[in-house]
């Protein structure tokens, strides 16, 4: 079965912050417009997160992540569950301190939420920019 995205208009997304409260120029939206232009922008602080509640229960194997350099995670945890289930380490991952997207192949889960934490920021602050969120897998 091919990959799809998963994120669609019916998952409800969180964050741990917004830059200055301003979600019109830094909320979560911009991590999923598909706009060069645009990003999310946490606040400073450690600990940084992206939670996805999708709408319908999904298999999760892949997941995109873009970064503004600078303002990358070193280390992003990835935490999943079934509705009702306490959530439930899935992968480490890795990421580099660059612009360009990276896609980062992770062990075939089905879930119904997702938590991406950010850990250990490059920026002196703690604040992370992402410029596009994707997670790919399948729909069950």
């Amino acid at each position: 079965m091919p990959v799809e995205p998963l994120i669609c208009a019916d998952t409800a997304t969180r964050v741990s912050s917004v830059l200055n409260r301003d979600v019109k120029q830094f909320g979560k939206k911009h991590m999923f417009d598909a706009s060069e232009e645009t990003c999310w922008n946490s606040d400073q602080g450690t600990c940084q997160w992206v939670t996805l509640d999708f709408a319908r229960t999904v298999k999760v194997s892949q997941l995109h992540i873009q970064f503004q350099g600078g303002f990358s995670s070193r280390l992003c945890t990835l935490e999943g569950c079934r509705t009702g289930e306490e959530p439930v380490k899935i992968a480490d991952l890795y990421p580099e301190d660059i612009n360009a997207m990276q896609i980062f192949q992770v062990e075939e889960t089905v879930l119904d939420k997702l938590k991406i934490t950010f850990e250990n920021s490059t920026d002196f602050f703690g604040r992370i920019v992402v410029y596009h969120l994707g997670v790919l897998g399948e729909r069950l």
